[in-house]
């Protein structure tokens, strides 16, 4: 066992570690060396090659500011609305899974962290049943986030090869009493076997109008990411869109979420027309993604917080969603934005936008 001379070492090298990140993406190569190989992997790698989950973060650097300058920026307002709540600003944080696997306090952890931020911390649900649901307003949860891009898991081979299985001292808190089994060792993925036998495949539109017999809280869809199914959802009754490709961790080679706002000149946002709210998570790494986002016709944008709450628990996810926010203040002055209602898409240049110019030269 480690004295107490090993002990404040270990604590001051935490100290210095943290003093010399200076944005979120830093706590991904600290976690790495922090976490099990298998539980990094888990929360790092996508499904088979990998490209979407390249290209969510490598599509924001096609995407170039135009700011406003002369603007009286001495004051900056980013607090914003979800579906009636006020908060902060307009990051949250995205739905992720198994958080104890990153630190001992888990969810717990990041729902203060996201409390301290005054920001909205999202939860998902893998098999939506009537109990589940009861529990969850009986909790205090304001909305439903149903997620729809995962019929099947992914092939995620970093998992196969890891035979990825829960530690002992981690279990899917949520299924408690509901005798929903646990993870077992596979001959692949164990969670691959385990969401195999739990999710209903036969899922479909029509069980969103079931979902709404059963609970008065609104429902979001997330994993949409075209026009289509857009207007699908709001027929049935989606009180919001949240655009997701899961991280690049289902379906590869689909295009990164915030291409399927630029290139296809914000299909989705057009789409829902102000009729409900649009999200988008997948590749934002700075507060300039955020600004983008934004600009391109999102409401808001999820962020997950795995590595930081992997390095320094809460205290970490409150330092990463203060660098989000004071990245996301510094690019609204910059470019003459004194809140979140002034970014524009004229703020932004796309690609979209250059082929045009060029088409009529």
């Amino acid at each position: 066992m480690p004295g107490n001379k090993e002990r404040e070492e270990a604590g001051m090298c935490a100290s210095r570690e943290m003093a010399l990140v200076t944005n979120v993406c830093e706590y991904e190569e600290l976690a790495k060396h922090k976490l099990p190989k298998m539980v990094y992997d888990f929360y790092a790698t996508g499904a088979e090659d990998q490209w979407t989950l390249r290209e969510n973060s490598e599509a924001f650097s096609r995407i170039l500011f135009q700011p406003r300058v002369l603007v009286d920026v001495s004051c900056i307002n980013m607090s914003t609305s979800v579906l009636g709540y006020n908060i902060s600003m307009p990051i949250m944080i995205a739905p992720t899974a198994l958080h104890k696997l990153a630190h001992p306090e888990g969810e717990v952890a990041t729902a203060r962290a996201a409390a301290a931020a005054e920001t909205i911390m999202i939860y998902k649900d893998r098999n939506l049943v009537q109990q589940l649901i009861q529990r969850a307003e009986k909790a205090g949860y304001k909305a439903i986030v149903l997620t729809v891009d995962a019929p099947w898991l992914g092939r995620r081979e970093a998992d196969v090869k890891n035979r990825f299985t829960l530690p002992q001292n981690v279990m899917l808190k949520i299924f408690e009493g509901l005798d929903q089994g646990k993870i077992d060792k596979t001959n692949g993925s164990g969670l691959a076997a385990y969401v195999a036998s739990q999710i209903d495949r036969s899922f479909s539109w029509k069980d969103i109008k079931w979902l709404q017999t059963v609970t008065s809280l609104p429902v979001l869809v997330k994993g949409i990411i075209t026009a289509q199914d857009t207007r699908i959802a709001i027929e049935y009754g989606a009180a919001g869109i949240i655009m997701s490709n899961h991280g690049g961790r289902q379906l590869d080679y689909l295009p990164a979420t915030i291409s399927c706002l630029e290139v296809h000149e914000s299909q989705v946002v057009r789409e829902a027309n102000g009729r409900v709210p649009v999200f988008i998570d997948s590749g934002f790494r700075r507060g300039t993604d955020v600004f983008k986002a934004l600009a391109l016709g999102a409401s808001g944008i999820g962020r997950p917080v795995l590595f930081s709450l992997a390095v320094d628990g809460e205290a970490g996810v409150r330092n990463a969603l203060r660098m989000l926010r004071d990245e996301l203040e510094i690019t609204m002055a910059l470019s003459g934005c004194t809140s979140v209602k002034e970014i524009t898409r004229g703020h932004v240049v796309t690609e979209s936008d250059r082929i045009r110019r060029c088409s009529r030269l």
